[in-house]
């Protein structure tokens, strides 16, 4: 499975990297320098569960960073794994190794989870005519990684942020005085943007749909008024589903038409994936050479 690094999320890396480690070292890590400092070693990071791969850019952009120590990847960001695979291999300064142990393991571990929770999510809708999508409910500072982590998973990105389309939510459409007036104001304002609106009835679906946005989202509506929807809006509107509808009755939707289920869950409700960076002793080495 080939997975495009978007330029959002390589823009992301480097800084996402920078804080972190300085986060962790400060003014230096004194275990390490318990070490003698010329000392090299060999590493292995292996995953103690069943997950999906990501995150391999930012445990490179770690140890880029630290300088001295080289990766050998066994696998690939999107790949399915089973506990005790071996990610990678890790050669070089043991001082550097260990600085950069913590942080590597730290972005791995959270985007690992992103990625196996999607794929879930993408596994339960397989066969049907539903995507899901995540939302802008990420961790602050790993928004992108997350969002990368997502596709790795199988899921699709929603927007990735306030100023890459418009999402007219109820307290927007309050604001400017209806949903009508809302839309056509974003038009006049950023043409060439999508536009997102949300209902939350049938009459307001009917008042959306009739200006053509590109994708109106349905907040929490039943099942017979999604069916109704389905009916309301045009082809030139995608439908997206949020609230109510959950991945274990999405195939319940109308198959007439592509939807999308957005959730937050894919984002927030992960859980970090165990792995384990294990230095290779004096002894394992002269073993493996016999």
């Amino acid at each position: 499975m080939t997975i495009t690094l978007p330029d959002y999320v390589r823009d992301d890396i480097q800084r996402n990297v920078s804080f972190a480690l300085e986060e962790d070292i400060r003014s230096g890590d004194i275990t390490a320098q318990l070490i003698d400092a010329d000392s090299e070693s060999t590493a292995t990071i292996i995953t103690r569960e069943n997950a999906v791969m990501c995150g391999i850019p930012w445990a490179d952009e770690v140890f880029r960073q630290l300088g001295d120590v080289q990766i050998e990847w066994h696998v690939a960001d999107g790949d399915r794994l089973t506990a005790d695979t071996t990610l990678c291999t890790l050669r070089g300064n043991t001082r550097q190794i260990l600085t950069g142990e913590r942080t590597a393991l730290n972005f791995l571990q959270t985007l690992m989870g992103t990625a196996t929770t999607a794929r879930r999510y993408a596994d339960a809708v397989a066969g049907t005519t539903v995507t899901i999508l995540d939302t802008r409910k990420t961790l602050p500072g790993l928004r992108a990684g997350q969002k990368y982590a997502v596709l790795c998973g199988g899921c699709q990105n929603h927007r990735v942020g306030l100023y890459d389309a418009f999402l007219i939510k109820e307290n927007h459409v309050a604001a400017c005085g209806g949903i009508t007036a809302a839309i056509e104001r974003a038009r006049a304002l950023a043409p060439e943007k999508k536009i997102i609106v949300e209902v939350e009835t049938l009459a307001e679906l009917e008042e959306a749909a009739a200006l053509k946005p590109d994708q109106i989202m349905l907040d929490n509506f039943n099942a017979n008024m999604l069916k109704s929807a389905d009916d309301i809006a045009t082809r030139q509107s995608c439908l997206e589903v949020s609230g109510n509808l959950t991945v274990d009755n999405a195939a319940s939707l109308p198959s007439s038409r592509q939807w999308f289920l957005s959730s937050g869950a894919l984002t927030k409700h992960i859980w970090a994936i165990d792995l384990s960076l294990r230095v290779q002793s004096q002894a394992d080495i002269a073993q493996s050479k016999i």
